[in-house]
């Protein structure tokens, strides 16, 4: 395993932006910029042995600059969605930054996807390189309560696993829920709709207008959230009760222990690739791209990706789980540390 480290341009202010890649033996790579701690590539062989990039990005910082879905970034300090932008913790009523209509969305308009991440300790041997960020969310940032001190590992290993890792403490109570936006697409073109999936979850958490949950876990069988057992995303016809067709549902992981446990498989027959997401987070949000522009978006070696030309798996806490005392809680307190773990191992089948 090696780890690259090369300039990836620089910041409005001045500030120099670095591009990260740890290659595995076999050509396959994970590339990622400080810059929001975006995945710009990452690609993994075909069956025939041919690496391909499986994730939506571009090769340059100046587009990332521009704007985009989140492509690749860490979200927070709350990633998903917090209703009207308010929540009460320990008594105290909070009014966030609003930003996805009358709602907060993925840490507001400045999230942690905008921030420019510090490097630290990094490392490389045979089977595993890794590298780790630090950020420092000031207390009143985003009008988030606290002063929050996260750190994320990316590693990627000889048997193609992208592994996040995270750890946070505070200094005062606040609320946190962070995850990955990478965009997938393991044919490498055109859309994910023959992709088969199958979620570890016979529960989702319903919702309402804005894509606020409801409170209700309810359950997949019977409906078109059902992929406990494997199905094509688009078997049935994207009709998932969303204004516009496609998933942008949570999920409720079946667990048994609160270890690493596989949340979703996913396999195309095009590249005969499969991923495999494992977590110890509660939940994991499926999302196809739903909301791309009608002319789509070009992205590396100018391919341009239409709406449903890629699937997220955010493994998370619950989308507004500040507003609903039951979800599994996102509260940090002064003396605890948060600590989370995601893989995505790539194979082929």
């Amino acid at each position: 395993m090696t780890l690259e480290d090369i300039p990836f341009g620089s910041l409005p202010d001045g500030r120099d932006v670095r591009l990260f890649t740890l290659t595995a033996p076999s050509g396959a790579r994970l590339c990622f910029t400080n810059y929001g701690l975006i995945v710009t590539r990452l690609e993994v062989p075909d069956a025939s042995g041919t690496p391909g990039n499986v994730v939506l990005g571009f090769d340059n910082l100046a587009r990332y600059l521009q704007g985009h879905p989140f492509f690749g970034a860490i979200a927070g300090r709350y990633a998903n969605r917090i209703a009207l932008g308010r929540f009460t913790l320990d008594g105290q009523s909070h009014q966030l930054d609003i930003n996805n209509g009358p709602n907060h969305l993925h840490g507001g308009l400045k999230g942690f996807d905008k921030q420019l991440w510090i490097p630290g300790l990094s490392h490389a041997d045979a089977h595993v390189a890794w590298a780790e960020f630090f950020l420092r969310s000031p207390h009143g940032d985003q009008s988030y309560p606290g002063t929050l001190d996260l750190t994320v590992r990316y590693s990627f290993s000889s048997d193609h696993t992208f592994r996040i890792d995270y750890r946070a403490t505070t200094d005062r109570p606040t609320v946190l829920n962070v995850t990955n936006h990478s965009f997938f697409n393991l044919s490498g073109h055109g859309d994910i709709l023959a992709h088969e999936l199958t979620l570890n979850a016979s529960r989702y958490t319903p919702v309402g207008p804005g894509l606020i949950p409801t409170g209700e876990l309810a359950p997949v069988t019977g409906t078109p959230l059902d992929f406990t057992q494997p199905a094509a995303i688009g078997a049935r016809n994207m009709e998932a009760g969303l204004a516009v067709p496609g998933y942008d549902h949570n999920f409720v992981i079946d667990r048994s222990s609160p270890d690493l446990v596989r949340a979703a498989f996913v396999f195309d027959p095009t590249s005969r690739r499969t991923l495999e997401c494992r977590t110890t987070e509660p939940g994991v949000q499926l999302y196809t791209f739903n909301f791309a522009p009608p002319e789509g978006i070009v992205c590396a070696d100018n391919i341009r990706f239409l709406r449903h030309g890629g699937f997220c798996l955010e493994t998370q806490h619950f989308p507004d789980s500040p507003n609903h005392p039951h979800f599994p809680s996102t509260v940090l307190r002064p003396g605890e540390e948060f600590r989370s773990t995601t893989e995505y191992r790539f194979g082929i089948r």
